[in-house]
């Protein structure tokens, strides 16, 4: 499975491809594999960084269960700019809100499928990417998302 490293405002991030889709985003890593797909996924994860409203247009693969997917779905439609809470995802498919809380700690494609525009009912909620919710918080505010809370 190729991997690319990258430099971002949150640190290095390694994208990760398999059969023609990112399947993995993670911090840290070593990857120096060049592909068209990985040098895509670098080129847009850059833009995103200068301008989150140019977005992402990449083929993914979500490894999990169909709720895991029916979760990143969820996360993806979010537009930048605007948060949804965990209840609020979880009334959208039938399920408890702990189980999507779950769903999102668990996003293999973090930025990219945004989980950080998800917030608990009271908070901000966790973040499993490195730094915590640091990390959340700061990709939120690149966003101007959820002034109120940050």
């Amino acid at each position: 499975m190729p991997h690319l490293t990258v430099d971002t405002p949150t640190g290095p991030v390694t994208l990760s491809e398999s059969a023609g889709a990112i399947t993995r985003v993670i911090w840290g890593g070593c990857g120096r594999d060049h592909t068209d797909l990985l040098d895509r996924a670098a080129t847009q994860l850059a833009l995103y960084f200068e301008d989150p409203e140019t977005g992402f247009d990449l083929p993914l693969r979500v490894a999990g269960s169909d709720f895991q997917r029916a979760v990143c779905d969820l996360m993806r439609a979010i537009p930048v700019g605007l948060t949804r809470s965990y209840g609020e995802i979880a009334r959208d498919l039938g399920a408890p809100a702990q189980a999507v809380g779950q769903a999102c700690g668990g996003n293999p494609i973090p930025i990219i499928i945004p989980c950080h525009r998800v917030l608990g009912a009271q908070g901000l909620g966790g973040f499993s990417g490195a730094g915590g919710v640091e990390t959340k918080v700061a990709l939120l505010r690149h966003e101007k998302a959820a002034g109120l809370l940050i």
